[in-house]
């Protein structure tokens, strides 16, 4: 007799997915005696088994015993003339395949929620880094224009126009200065410096231009400078900003861009 059917039904057996008269038929089968099916069906549930303990234990809902051991008394193949007691390999690969399919959807479903939990909180910390930043650079703008109008309640402050020249004719200015205590600039309409510059404020008196410090505009070309007093309450007849390299130089090399009127 051709036994090869017999070794399809038995893989199928093993994980309880063979139904109707071929089920009949392997069962009648196997209550013969068949040695081959015997040890495919152990060498199936075996298998089974060790997937199962592979994954972390899940544990079964109760009706699942219940389930068993009503298939158990339902479907135990008698064995011919007195027979042994076979393996009920089919209900233990039945119930390996249910404890191995749970802990595959458990496991994915865990890996699906915490891969997006991770995205979720890698976007919460750089939102709020963006937040502490933007604050922090409010909360120093606040403070720069709240120091410029004290100086402007001082007689002795004076506000200086400055025009935009060469590459950036459209850029305006404001400075205002104290003479004792300093001042700052603001600027409007100044484009970005190209990577490796950054613009450098200039006080020009009797004397070479004075650095006055390097600064950046935002997005729309505007930005705010601190501007130091002159050494010994000295007068500052010009105003100017170059385009420097972003380390700064110690006389002015790159182009006027902003200057005040003599």
């Amino acid at each position: 007799m051709n036994h090869e059917p017999y070794d399809t039904l038995a893989a199928t057996y093993a994980v309880g997915a063979l139904d109707g008269q071929e089920r009949v038929d392997f069962e009648r089968h196997l209550a013969a005696g068949c040695d081959v099916c015997e040890a495919t069906l152990r060498e199936s549930a075996e298998a089974l088994a060790t997937l199962a303990r592979s994954r972390p234990p899940v544990i079964p809902p109760p009706t699942v015993k219940d389930e068993l051991m009503r298939r158990i008394a339902a479907t135990t193949p008698a064995r011919r003339g007195g027979s042994r007691p076979r393996p009920l390999v089919w209900a233990v690969g039945t119930v390996v395949a249910t404890i191995a399919a749970a802990g595959f959807t458990g496991t994915y479903v865990a890996t699906r929620y915490e891969a997006k939990l991770g995205v979720m909180a890698r976007e919460s910390a750089a939102l709020r880094a963006r937040v502490e930043r933007e604050e922090a650079a409010l909360r120093e703008q606040v403070a720069v224009y709240r120091n410029a109008a004290d100086l402007l309640r001082d007689p002795q402050a004076q506000v200086v126009t400055l025009r935009g020249l060469g590459p950036s004719p459209e850029a305006t200015g404001r400075v205002i200065w104290h003479p004792v205590n300093g001042g700052y600039v603001f600027v409007a309409n100044l484009p970005a410096a190209p990577p490796g510059k950054a613009y450098e404020m200039w006080t020009i008196g009797d004397s070479a231009p004075r650095p006055a410090g390097l600064f950046q505009v935002d997005a729309s070309g505007r930005a705010a400078h601190r501007i130091a007093p002159m050494e010994g309450g000295k007068p500052v007849k010009v105003f100017a900003v170059t385009l420097e390299t972003e380390a700064g130089v110690q006389q002015p090399q790159g182009p006027m861009v902003l200057a005040s009127a003599k």
